[in-house]
C-alpha cells in the first residue's frame, strides 16, 4: 500500500500535467500559448516550492534565478550575426557564443545554481523576516545588474530573436523534469532534516542537523531548477525583458504557491496550473472576451485585484492551501468500505 502511495504522490501531479498540454493542444491557436505558459511558470513555482515547502523561510528573490537563466539561454541562442548590431557592448566571449536548445538549457540551470549558492552563503544563515528581505535585495541587484550592464546582456532593451523552442513537448517534458527532481529531493533524508527543522529548529539543531547546511542545499538545487525553468521561459516567448522576471512574476509565483499549499508538491503543481489559467483568462477579459455568448470586457487592473482577492480569500478560509498542504495519496479506503488495492 504504501508503495502505491508513494507512486501515486509522483503519477497524480504527472497526470495533471498531461491532461493540461493535452488539453492546450488542443485549443485554439491563440489559446495555445496561454497553456505553455501555465506549463512554464507551474515549473517555476515547483522550483520555489523545493526550498519555500521545505525550508518554510519565504524567498522573494527566485526570480533571479529564472532570470539568469532566462538571459543565459537567450543570449547564448541569439543568432551570431545578430549580437554586434543588437549588443554591441557585450563581452566578445558571449558575442561568438551560440548554442543549441538543450545546450542552453544545461546552462541556464548551472548558473541558476550556482548564483543561488553565491548568495545563499550569507543569506541561509538568516531566518523569518530578515531572510525574506535579504532574498528581495537579491532580487532588486539582480534586476539592476541585468538592466545597467550591457556587457552580459541587452540592458533595458529587449532581447530578441531567440530560438521558439518550448513547445508543447518541452514546457511538458521540462515541468515533468522539474516535478521529478522536485519529487525525488523531497524523499531524501536531506529533505526529511530540512522539514524537522522547518517544523522545530531547536529539536532538529539539538539532533544534529545541521540547518545552514540543509538550506544551502535546498536553495542551491531550488536555484537550479528556476534557471532551467527560466531557459524554457525565454525559449517559449521568443523574447526577454528585464521587466517580465521582475517584480509580477515574483508576487505571482508566491500567490501560486500560497493558493494551491506551500507544503506540498501536489500544492505547487495545482496553485501554479490553477493561478496561471485564472490570470491569463483575466489577462484576455480585459482585452475583451466572448464565453458561452457573452461578452466579457473588464476594466484594465481587474487582474490584479482578482489575484489578490483570491489569495485573499485562500489565506482566509483555507490557510493551509487549496491542497491542505498536503501531498496526493492514494486511497486507503473505497467507498462501501472495501479497502484499495
Amino acid at each position: 500500500m504504501k508503495k502505491f502511495s508513494t507512486a501515486w504522490e509522483l503519477g497524480g501531479p504527472a497526470l495533471l500535467v498531461v491532461a493540461v498540454a493535452l488539453a492546450g493542444a488542443q485549443a485554439s491557436s491563440s489559446l495555445q500559448l496561454q497553456f505553455r505558459s501555465m506549463l512554464v511558470t507551474s515549473a517555476i513555482v515547483v522550483a520555489l516550492h523545493v526550498f519555500v515547502g521545505n525550508s518554510g523561510v519565504m524567498s522573494f528573490g527566485h526570480i533571479s534565478f529564472v532570470a539568469i537563466g532566462a538571459f543565459a539561454a537567450g543570449v547564448a541562442t541569439a543568432p551570431v550575426d545578430l549580437k554586434p548590431v543588437a549588443l554591441p557592448e557585450l563581452f566578445p566571449f558571449l558575442t561568438e557564443l551560440e548554442l543549441g536548445n538543450i545546450e542552453s538549457l544545461l546552462l541556464a540551470a548551472a548558473l541558476g545554481g550556482v548564483y543561488a549558492f553565491v548568495v545563499g552563503v550569507p543569506i541561509m544563515r538568516l531566518s523569518g523576516l530578515s531572510a525574506g528581505i535579504a532574498t528581495f535585495a537579491v532580487l532588486i541587484i539582480t534586476n539592476n545588474v541585468f538592466r545597467n550592464w550591457e556587457r552580459i546582456g541587452p540592458g533595458a532593451k529587449t532581447l530578441t530573436q531567440i530560438p521558439e523552442t518550448t513547445g508543447f513537448g518541452q514546457a511538458t517534458l521540462g515541468l515533468l523534469i522539474v516535478i521529478g527532481i522536485a519529487f525525488g529531493y523531497q524523499k531524501t533524508r536531506y529533505a526529511r532534516m530540512l522539514r524537522a527543522a522547518r517544523e522545530d529548529p531547536a529539536a532538529a539543531q539539538s539532533s544534529g542537523v545541521d540547518i545552514y547546511r540543509q538550506r544551502l542545499l535546498a536553495f542551491t538545487l531550488s536555484g537550479a531548477l528556476a534557471g532551467f525553468a527560466g531557459g524554457l521561459l525565454v525559449h517559449l516567448l521568443g523574447s526577454i525583458t528585464t521587466q517580465q522576471v521582475f517584480l509580477d512574476l515574483t508576487f505571482l509565483t508566491l500567490a501560486m504557491l500560497v493558493v494551491g499549499g506551500l507544503g506540498s508538491l501536489w500544492g505547487a503543481v495545482v496553485g501554479g496550473l490553477f493561478v496561471v489559467g485564472l490570470n491569463s483568462f483575466l489577462v484576455e477579459a480585459e482585452r475583451g472576451v466572448r464565453v458561452f455568448a457573452i461578452d466579457i470586457d473588464l476594466p484594465s487592473g481587474t487582474r490584479l485585484v482578482a489575484l489578490g482577492a483570491v489569495m485573499a480569500l485562500v489565506l482566509l478560509f483555507k490557510p493551509t492551501g487549496l491542497t491542505g498542504g498536503r501531498e496526493l495519496s492514494w486511497p486507503t479506503r473505497w467507498p462501501g468500505g472495501r479497502g484499495g488495492p
